[in-house]
């Protein structure tokens, strides 16, 4: 019996011939591309194509063309059925399949997270580059996945990593994700606005402190993709448009009691507020501030450093101008 979709009009047209059409490879390519070609753009299909076979009939993409008459079981049909119409609903392809690919590594996710930005990857690599070497105590707030703490306890060679998030749901998710990848991150449950959970959860004496917190406002939900809005946790993604700041605020004023003397913050920011961003920081007493571009030009990070209150004392004026910044100040540029 043929699979049969919950399309409607011309949907159910296509559907029509689902059973007939998903046999092999090559049909089955064509069937994910026709169904696909009025929801998304063809270099997208192509990516969802690869991710299905992959996945599904476990035909890496090198092998696409090499298996092109391999005949698909009738568990693959469905699944692939399955997929398609889940797609056609814009439910990001990470949640169908359960999984991602964050700095090479591979990561499951699900609805109680949020799915890895390409972005997020150039925070974790500023930091590998600018850590290298050093080791040290590393606490990521707000962990989501784990793939900022896991990714960074694998490949940062010396470092001990805690991460934090306020939901044991999310938490378990990034439990999975360390011990899939053989990594040692201590995690913990605990709301950094509560000072008391702050206090008695997380211990101190960080050299790094990171995190992507939320940081879209309101106002922009408007600009955004449906399959973001319709299925991403947006506890995990908005922020009030008369108070952008406020995890912002909130981290700073932690890594000032938790952080090391010239210990390091590494932040994801709104690309609109970079300047907001570093004045905030700044006002906190930080110094060395960098509001960093990622490779589209966006600015998308920020790093920060605890100025040492010998420092502050000996030499008030220069480390003013180290933490002074204004809109005509350099901005670093990553990999520029």
């Amino acid at each position: 019996m043929p699979v049969i979709l919950n399309f409607s009009g011309k949907d159910r047209k296509a559907t029509a011939t689902c059973y007939f059409c998903a046999r092999i490879m090559t049909d089955t390519i064509a069937y994910i591309r026709d169904l696909l070609k009025d929801c998304y753009p063809s270099e997208e299909i192509r990516a969802f194509t690869r991710l299905i076979m992959e996945d599904v009939c476990d035909i890496p993409p090198h092998r696409l063309l090499a298996d092109k008459g391999s005949v698909l079981s009738v568990g693959e049909r469905h699944r692939i059925e399955e997929i398609v119409g889940r797609l056609r609903q814009s439910e990001p392809v990470q949640y169908i399949l359960g999984k991602t690919c964050f700095y090479g590594l591979p990561f499951q996710v699900n609805p109680s997270v949020l799915i890895p930005r390409p972005e997020t990857e150039e925070l974790v690599e500023l930091i590998l580059t600018d850590e290298k070497g050093r080791g040290g105590a590393v606490l990521d707030i707000g962990t989501g996945s784990g793939c900022i703490a896991c990714t960074l306890a694998k490949l940062l060679h010396g470092s001990r990593v805690t991460a934090v998030d306020v939901s044991e749901a999310v938490l378990a998710v990034a439990r999975e994700n360390a011990r899939l990848l053989g990594v040692a991150v201590d995690f913990v449950c605990a709301d950094i606005f509560s000072e008391e959970q702050a206090v008695e959860r997380i211990a101190e004496g960080f050299d790094v402190i990171v995190s992507n917190p939320p940081y879209v406002t309101e106002s922009e939900k408007g600009a955004m993709e449906k399959n973001v809005l319709d299925y991403e946790p947006h506890t995990a993604l908005f922020v009030p448009d008369d108070d952008p700041l406020v995890f912002y605020r909130r981290i700073a004023r932690f890594g000032r009691q938790r952080l090391n003397s010239g210990g390091r913050l590494y932040l994801e920011i709104n690309a609109c507020l970079g300047g907001e961003t570093a004045e905030l920081l700044r006002g906190e007493g930080y110094g060395e501030i960098t509001v960093i571009a990622d490779i589209f030009g966006r600015e998308r990070m920020v790093k920060a450093t605890k100025i040492p209150k010998e420092y502050k004392n000996s030499a008030p004026h220069a480390a003013k101008r180290n933490v002074g910044f204004t809109d005509n100040a350099v901005r670093k540029v990553l990999k520029e």
